[in-house]
């Protein structure tokens, strides 16, 4: 039997990107809520409860994006032009150097390398909105080139996914924070995911709305032809939105509940949903909405060859993410510590 490598690779990078947003998402949702902690000591107990996690969740990023630029070298050369300005990923060393200087730095620095922890979070996480309305608006590709502009992702569209992704990231970070913390600061998580719960259902629905009228394509998928409206393809997908709903909805009977787990698996559903519902608005295109993951792809020899690597590597990676997470377990407290 004859592997189909493309496909292979594509779903290998949509897992790496789908867990990269899941387990990064609310290290950089604990970050935006940083400012709304009552001071140094619950943002001590938060940075505590991501410290051991947060560099490891990262290795998702540079699997996807190392897999994208060796498996499908036509996608990365046109995304990097079309996207270069939110790609880049300061933001993301700010909020590292960050992290690191306010564990081990002098006291007095303390407040500042807060604010720049904070604020690379914050930033991160709209830059990776506007990259992530910028790709499902459509990127301009002529003969398998970047065809357009430098700020073709800068649109109210953009703007209003990356004001949509923060919030989704404040509930992931609300949700872990209610999950492994305790006391005020617990109670504090609590009142900050319903806020963002809140925030979060309004913005998935504009964003729904709104890509369904400005992405034609996106609407035909859905059954939202110019023709008229296809009740059996809207059907088909109709499960995906309902676990977006369920998602949200084992988040209110969690707080309701006073669960200290369900917030957080709420969280993560919701996410789910929406990563299917805009697979399913552009696959099998990996650019929208012209460059197919089978026209992009590398020659077979070389996924098949990289594929071994791969085969190695991703246990290792598996299985090093669930250890932590295992060790790690329970409540921390802001005198935890973190060497």
């Amino acid at each position: 039997m004859t592997l189909d490598l493309p496909l292979i690779w594509a779903g290998l990078i949509a897992i790496a990107v789908l867990m990269y947003v899941l387990l990064d998402g609310f290290d950089l949702g604990v970050g935006i809520l940083f400012p709304f902690a009552r001071g140094m000591e619950e943002r001590d107990a938060m940075m505590n409860s991501i410290a051991p996690y947060w560099d490891g969740n990262e290795t998702w990023l540079v699997l996807g994006g190392g897999g994208l630029f060796a498996a499908f070298p036509m996608a990365y050369a046109i995304l990097g032009p079309a996207l270069y300005l939110p790609l880049m990923l300061l933001a993301l060393i700010l909020r590292g150097v960050a992290f690191e200087f306010r564990l081990h730095g002098r006291k007095r620095g303390k407040a500042l390398w807060t604010a720049a922890f904070a604020g690379g979070s914050l930033t991160a996480a709209l830059a990776q909105g506007l990259v992530l309305g910028g790709f499902v608006q459509g990127i301009t590709v002529k003969a398998g080139v970047f065809a357009g502009g430098p700020f073709d992702w800068a649109t109210p569209y953009s703007l209003l996914v990356a004001v949509g992704l923060v919030a989704g990231y404040a509930l992931l970070g609300a949700g872990w924070i209610i999950w492994r913390t305790e006391a005020l600061l617990h109670e504090d998580a609590r009142r900050w995911a319903r806020y963002a719960a809140a925030a979060t259902a309004l913005l998935l629905a504009a964003v729904s709305l709104a890509t369904l009228l400005i992405h034609p394509r996106v609407a035909e998928r859905w059954g939202f032809a110019e023709g008229g409206f296809e009740a059996s393809v809207f059907l088909v997908l109709l499960p995906i939105p309902l676990l977006g709903l369920a998602g949200l909805g084992v988040v209110a009977w969690g707080l309701w509940k006073r669960s200290h787990h369900a917030p957080f698996l709420g969280a993560l559903l919701v996410f789910l949903s929406g990563y299917i519902g805009l697979a399913a608005g552009f696959f099998p295109n990996i650019i929208p909405y012209d460059v197919t993951f089978r026209m992009a792809a590398n020659e077979d020899g070389a996924l098949a060859f990289m594929l071994w690597g791969v085969g190695i590597l991703l246990p290792v990676i598996l299985g090093y993410t669930a250890w932590v997470y295992w060790i790690f377990r329970g409540k921390v407290a802001a005198d935890a510590g973190y060497h």
